[in-house]
Parts: structure tokens; sequence; C-alpha cells
């Protein structure tokens, strides 16, 4: 067990927790119901677990799969492999996911630069292409003979030319800092006690996100962990209230604790029991405590003192 310092903010489990915890996961083993599985989280093996799943029920996709690269997921090994094997990999879980997608679905598929082009190749096969978002993820080491990795992709995706996107929802709520006047009243922007701030529309580049760490409410010790406020701009944009969001690689279930805070159904799929039992936890404390940090209606930018709230968010 660390030992964590006071202000350590980070989610964890204690032994009586896992008990009761436990009990709240499903575990398949025979064709799922989606009654079964809808606001639950699933333990199993994705590429086990997809063939079970209900037809035609997801509206949202959202995917983080592993990387290409070596890396322990708590006991997990994922190795790196060869552009084409990783490839292969692709194919086998999105293609098995196919049949429990709507007509209309929408898919966003998390990567890095140096499986962005596998995930594209694969993803183009049986989606249309929408966009690529690169979000700045602004932690990690520096490195000595190389850029410092500061940036990952998510490619948007759709099914078909009919899809829901919402652009109202995503907007982000700006500094103005030399704002414009019409006939001496500010033109586009708000004057407020706490500044000058302007909505605009989202771009494909996101440099308001931060990773979880320490002192956040949401973090845990999961290695890939995606922040809420990422995720909560895919689930606003691409699903209405009562919309089904999944995510077949779930981790320690930001995809389900953001899609349960904005209304959404959900489920996700996670081999690791360490892991669902933090997705659960972190389910459990958000139908007390449902704030997105650096979202109150609008999306804020990073480090910006949220009006009316005494925290800063970030």
């Amino acid at each position: 067990m660390k030992e964590r310092a006071l202000r350590n903010k980070t989610i964890t489990l204690t032994e009586e927790e896992r008990g009761f915890l436990e009990k709240e996961i499903v575990l398949p083993n025979k064709i799922i119901r989606l009654n079964d599985i809808s606001n639950k989280i699933v333990l199993g093996n994705t590429l086990e677990v997809l063939p079970l799943l209900p037809k035609a029920f997801i509206d949202l996709l959202i995917v983080d799969p592993p990387y290409n690269l070596s890396k322990d997921y708590h006991g997990n090994k994922f190795k790196e492999s060869s552009e084409k094997e990783y490839e292969e990999y692709i194919d086998l879980w999105l293609s098995a996911l196919l049949p429990a997608l709507k007509d209309n679905a929408s898919i966003y598929v998390c990567c890095d630069w140096k499986s962005s082009q596998a995930i594209y190749t694969v993803l183009s096969k049986y989606f249309m292409i929408q966009n690529r978002i690169t979000w700045q993820r602004e932690k990690g080491r520096g490195a000595q003979s190389n850029w410092k990795n500061g940036m990952e992709d998510i490619w948007f995706a759709t099914l078909s030319k009919n899809y829901y996107f919402n652009v109202e929802a995503v907007k982000i709520k700006r500094k103005v800092l030399a704002p414009y006047k019409q006939d001496g009243k500010p033109k586009d922007w708000e004057e407020t006690p706490e500044g000058n701030f302007r909505l605009t529309h989202p771009s494909n580049f996101w440099d308001d996100i931060s990773i979880p760490y320490w002192s956040m409410p949401e973090n845990t010790d999961h290695p890939t962990q995606k922040p809420e406020k990422l995720i909560a701009k895919l689930i606003l944009a691409s699903s209405k209230e009562g919309d089904f969001v999944f995510d077949p690689f779930l981790g320690s279930g930001t995809t389900a604790v953001v899609a349960q805070k904005l209304g959404r159904l959900f489920s996700g799929i996670e081999q690791n029991l360490e892991y669902c039992l933090l997705g659960q936890k972190r389910l459990n404390i958000a139908q007390k405590s449902p704030d997105i940090q650096g979202y109150n209606g609008v999306f804020w930018e990073r480090n910006t003192k949220i009006p009316n709230n005494k925290k800063t968010f970030e």
C-alpha cells in the first residue's frame, strides 16, 4: 500500500469496499440482455464478451484501447507488436463491435502518434472518418534525445452521414484580451466582474485539458486514465440525454462515470477486477458529486477560476 500525502485525493480501495463493490459488477457467461448491463460495468476479456452483446443498442462508442506500447495494466501486460499485427488486433475488436451499433452511431477512438495511423487505417474500413482531434496532454517527463510527447489523437467517425452532433453543447469560454465593441457595447463577448469572456466554437485542437493527478478528486492509479473533461466533450457533442454510451476498454471507469453525470445510459468492459472496482466506486461517488472539473454548462480554459466558484478549475 502506497503512503500518500494528506492532500492526495487519489481514489483507492479498502478490503471492505472490494467486497461490496464486487457484487455490483456484471460477470457475463451467456448472451447478455440489455437490462443486464445498462448502467453496469462488465468484468471480462473484451474479445470474449463482445459476441455476447445485444444487437444495435449503442448510440455512442468511445474506445481507449491499449496503444501499441509494452505496458503493465495492474498485472495485465500488453506487448508492443509490429504495425501489421497491431492493425489485426484493432480489426478483431472493431469488427466485433459493429453488430452492437445503431445505424446512426458515432465512434471516437483514442490513440497516440505511433498508433494513430493504424487506427485510421482500420477505422476507415468500416466507418466514415469525420475528423481527427488532437489534444494537449501537458504531463510527462521530458526526453533527452527526442521531443517530449505532449499530444494524443482521437479519431471521430460515424457509420453513416446521418449522425448526431451538438456543437452548442461543447463551446468553450475563453477570456477576451482585446474585446471589440460596437456602438460602445460588447460584440460577441460578455463583460463580467471576473473579466471579459467569449463563447467560441470548438476546433479539433484542444489545449484546455489536464491529465488527472494526485490533487484531483477523479484521479486513480490507472496508468493511462483519461480526464473526465475530455470524455465529457465527446459525450455532449455526440449523444443526447438517455442515449447509450459504450466503452469496450473501460479502464478505471471514466467513460461510465461521465456518462452517468451527464444523464446517459452506459456500460463498459474491463478485464482487470481492480479497475472495475475503482470504476464502480467512482460511479457511487458520482451519484453524490456529479461535478466535472472544468465544466459548468460550458467548458473553460485550463487554469481558469470559474465565476461564483471558490475553486480553481483546470
